[in-house]
């Protein structure tokens, strides 16, 4: 099995990179021509793209939604973390909902496509080494989603599982979020199997474990004291986690 891992990972990694390059300059296309919905669109196309590339590995993705989300709100989706290919069928999947996400400041340099989108996509780049920053820059986004009635995407465990079992989530990134945008909703997703991808390490990638996304009944923000918020929002998505 590690043997056809290796032969699908190469094939995988050569047509992902590839993607990446080619749409690094249709996004600069898109946003200097048709500005933030330009982009826009070819960013949530990217992402379709890169998620149906894991196809390559034999490793599927499907998003389950059975509920209805808010519109014109601001809804925060919050989610454990498995690893990077968690990333674009969120985006493509709730694309309707603008959803931005919080990432690492390292993350808006040298990646053709994902930086360029980081930096003039509306993200957060946060250095979790200088705190003041971090908060400074969260608190510029809440702000940001609730003018323009986006979604946030936060994963509070702040770096992925290398197993699958969740970490402890932190409470500062999504007290920030909430704080500007009481109107809105907590939706709280569970990503299983995306770990699996990794289980060798970088490379060879793991092969022929289906991914998915449970979308669980979002929480009227105001609705509940921070802490409840918090804590019933990491028990639904822990106890789905297979």
């Amino acid at each position: 099995m590690k043997i056809i891992s290796y032969i699908l990972s190469s094939i995988f990694a050569l047509v992902f990179y590839l993607f990446l390059i080619i749409f690094h300059p249709l996004q600069w296309f898109g946003l200097k021509v048709f500005g933030y919905k330009g982009h826009k669109l070819v960013v949530d196309y990217m992402n379709l793209v890169l998620t149906k590339s894991l196809l390559i590995l034999g490793t599927p993705v499907s998003v389950e939604n059975k509920q209805k989300l808010p519109g014109n709100k601001t809804l925060i989706f919050v989610s454990n973390h498995q690893g990077m290919f968690d990333i674009p069928p969120i985006i493509w999947a709730f694309r309707k909902y603008h959803p931005k996400f919080v990432s690492k400041i390292e993350l808006g340099k040298g990646i053709p496509s994902i930086s360029f989108n980081l930096r003039h996509g509306g993200a957060a780049l946060i250095n979790r080494k200088d705190p003041k920053q971090a908060i400074t820059a969260l608190g510029n986004f809440a702000k940001k989603i609730h003018k323009n009635k986006w979604s946030a995407v936060i994963f509070p465990e702040g770096t992925r599982s290398r197993d699958g079992k969740p970490k402890d989530f932190a409470i500062n990134g999504l007290k920030v979020l909430t704080k500007y945008n009481k109107e809105g909703f907590v939706v709280p997703l569970t990503i299983n199997n995306s770990w699996k991808v990794f289980k060798y390490g970088k490379f060879p990638l793991g092969i022929f474990s289906p991914i998915t996304i449970t979308t669980h009944a979002p929480i009227k923000i105001d609705s509940l004291p921070f802490d409840e918020l918090l804590a019933q929002t990491e028990k639904v998505i822990k106890e789905h986690i297979k």
